[in-house]
């Protein structure tokens, strides 16, 4: 029987993202014995809701075919966890993705030298040059780098993986042969023949709201850490930084203007505890002592990054596509009462739509009284990891602020 097709069955029926580590344990990490018993209606299924027990048993295995024909017809592979190609990081995640397509070379994908280098869309030419020359000098040391492959940042550091002819990972927020973003086509094309595209979600699938933290969790979980090198304070980055905290991977962020907004997220993740980057060694040290002998070459100069971003900076064709970088601005004008409250409401609203559930948990409790953190972790049943991880969280988002004494309150919006 071909288990990748009941790998791509379990997935589809019960979509991206599901929490299903507990039922794979409960049946031998065999989707086979779970389709026979779904179809053959015998037993509970344990471990999964009355509507993902209903998602399965509608969930045709000619699905499957389906999808599985389409992949073999393009060329591509897919990596399911029973795989000896599939990243054993990714095992570790309870939301792990049943099957990984995969365009280009997929050994690549359990590297274990993997760092995840991310940030804004909208990026400046100080922040595109700084994540190309700090990708490219990691790469040069025999890491991976792995991103998003959007416009700015993601695109930046895929393009410093290339400069040195090194493999890059581009994790995709939609399916491989879906038509989305194609300006940048030609980058993913040099991908494709040097490194590898990956997505969990099905072949054309289009991208949507969702699909991209979804494909976030993938970035940070696959890699030994991310280093965020631009951030608003809503930039979807924080997301996977916020993710990979709660994977218990690395952060890093690079330090940008105090003065402008496009900073804000990275700033406050060095101000939360990040590992701030001012040098490619800030990364490499923290690797050092385990993969010395997977790393390649000797000590990266401290103004190395200085130098080639430089390089980047004086080339012409680099600073083209110029996103300027807004301000922030310290001259105190009033505006109406009420647009100043819709506002708030707003980018509240929009933050509390990325935030774990352990986070809206804590963050229910908060109010203007301080209250210690032992006391949250009692009243809302975690542990101090996860209490810490979700107060984390909200402080990136700019809705916990932290006390002294470990007393934390509801930030003013």
């Amino acid at each position: 029987m071909n288990g990748e097709l009941y790998w791509i069955w379990l997935s589809s029926a019960l979509g991206a993202g599901a929490d299903c580590s507990d039922l794979l344990s409960y049946y031998e990490w065999n989707p086979c014995i779970i389709y026979g018993t779904v179809m053959n209606g015998e037993g509970k299924i344990p471990f999964l809701t009355q509507k993902q027990k209903e998602r399965l048993r509608r969930c045709p295995l000619s699905r499957a075919e389906e999808i599985l024909n389409t992949v073999k017809s393009r060329g591509w592979s897919v990596v399911t966890p029973s795989d000896r190609r599939y990243p054993k990081r990714l095992l570790e995640l309870r939301d792990m993705p049943l099957a990984l397509y995969v365009e280009g070379n997929a050994d690549l994908l359990d590297g274990e030298l993997q760092v995840a280098v991310v940030g804004a869309r909208k990026a400046s030419d100080y922040g595109r040059a700084v994540a190309r020359a700090l990708s490219g000098a990691l790469a040069s040391r025999g890491f991976t780098i792995v991103s998003g492959g959007a416009l700015g940042i993601d695109s930046a550091a895929h393009l410093g993986a290339l400069d040195e002819n090194a493999p890059t990972v581009l994790v995709m927020g939609c399916g491989l042969g879906a038509k989305y973003l194609t300006g940048n086509e030609p980058l993913r094309s040099r991908i494709r023949k040097n490194g590898a595209l990956i997505s969990e979600f099905e072949p054309y699938a289009k991208p949507g709201r969702d699909t991209f933290p979804l494909r976030n969790r993938i970035i940070s979980g696959m890699t030994l850490g991310t280093v965020v090198v631009e951030a608003g304070e809503r930039s979807g980055s924080l997301i996977t930084a916020r993710l990979a905290l709660e994977q218990g991977r690395d952060v890093f962020a690079v330090p940008g203007d105090l003065v402008s907004s496009s900073f804000l997220g990275t700033n406050n993740l060095i101000r939360q505890g990040a590992v701030p980057v001012f040098s490619p060694n800030d990364v490499l040290n923290e690797y050092a002592s385990r993969y010395a002998g997977k790393m390649k070459g000797g000590d990266i100069p401290d103004d190395e990054i200085i130098r080639r971003a430089q390089v980047f900076l004086s080339d012409k064709d680099f600073v083209t596509q110029r996103e300027p970088v807004k301000k922030r601005n310290f001259r105190k004008e009033p505006e109406p009462a009420r647009s100043e409250s819709k506002t708030a409401d707003g980018a509240k609203k929009e933050a509390l739509d990325f935030l774990s559930e352990n986070a809206r948990k804590i963050y229910s409790m908060l109010s203007d009284t301080p209250e210690y953190a032992d006391e949250l972790m009692a009243k809302a049943s975690l542990s101090p990891s996860e209490t810490l991880s979700a107060l984390t969280e909200l402080e990136i988002y700019g809705l916990a602020e932290q006390l002294g004494g470990r007393r934390y309150k509801a930030a003013d919006m």
